[in-house]
């Protein structure tokens, strides 16, 4: 018996290891690895394609931060709290807390800015990245199926998941029979597979695209109409700014009527 208790913490602490962290460093490097692959098709060299994916990555890890650190402000900001212990806890992403919209601003930012000192284009980069930037989103949504974040509502299909004492999801779900949460849709899963369907369409659809940015502009169109569906399965999110939708759902809008701007850029 004790030597399954240990067998079992062991277990914990590994599945605790494997959380936003780890899942976001694994996300960078195959993302990378993919985008360097596609750009030397295009004749961009693996350094160029190294840089620009390095800078993406932190800058769009800086906004989707800073993203979840505004719409969740009441966690961080509590009256009386300290200063340092706030600037703590805003920088502690270890424990989790990144929202995928937020990085989208912050790293097309810095993708064209860095275009832009090297010269490139940037639809060209782009469509060279964005299989890879679905890449690692599948592998982020692992990273959040082992943190219990971005979940789903109880359900008793047969793939339903309950997760352990201490996830968010276990504290607003709790099981009257066991110290976890009630069956629960699987919902980062869903985005792992979803995202990782988008990209294999995306690189499918690469040899059909006549125009630079043709295949990014596949991306942006549908991501958000997928993401929109999956937030009617998760309950993390509640309706904003007095809509009946969250807040992801009125940016899946948003980026739809971008995407037709960059249909209507492209075919021009």
């Amino acid at each position: 018996m004790r030597k399954l208790r240990g067998a079992a913490a062991t277990a914990k602490r590994l599945a605790s290891s494997l959380t936003t962290r780890n899942a976001s460093k694994c996300a960078a490097v195959a993302g990378s690895w993919l985008s360097i692959v596609r750009g030397r098709r295009q004749g961009i060299d693996a350094d160029t394609m190294l840089a620009v994916a390095t800078e993406v990555f932190i800058w769009g890890l800086v906004g989707a931060r800073l993203f979840y650190v505004i719409e969740y402000h009441e966690q961080f900001f509590a009256e009386g709290k300290p200063l340092g212990q706030t600037l703590v806890d805003v920088l502690n992403i270890a424990n989790g807390g990144l929202v995928v919209f937020g990085s989208l601003p912050t790293a097309a930012l810095a993708a064209w800015r860095f275009a832009a000192r090297r010269g490139l284009p940037i639809l060209t980069l782009a469509d060279c990245a964005a299989p890879g930037m679905l890449v690692g989103l599948a592998i982020g949504r692992v990273g959040c199926f082992l943190n219990g974040c971005c979940y789903g509502g109880p359900c008793e299909l047969p793939w339903a998941v309950s997760f352990p004492a201490g996830t968010e999801v276990a504290a607003r779900y709790p099981s009257a029979v066991a110290a976890a949460s009630v069956p629960v849709h699987p919902a980062q899963l869903y985005s792992a597979i979803d995202a990782a369907l988008l990209a294999a369409l995306a690189m499918a659809w690469t040899p059909f695209a006549r125009r630079s940015g043709q295949v990014f502009a596949l991306v942006l169109t549908l991501h958000p109409v997928s993401r929109m569906l999956l937030e009617a399965i998760r309950v993390d999110e509640p309706p904003a700014l007095g809509t009946p939708l969250s807040i992801s759902q009125i940016l899946s809008i948003l980026m739809l009527t971008l995407a037709a701007c960059l249909w209507w850029w492209i075919e021009r």
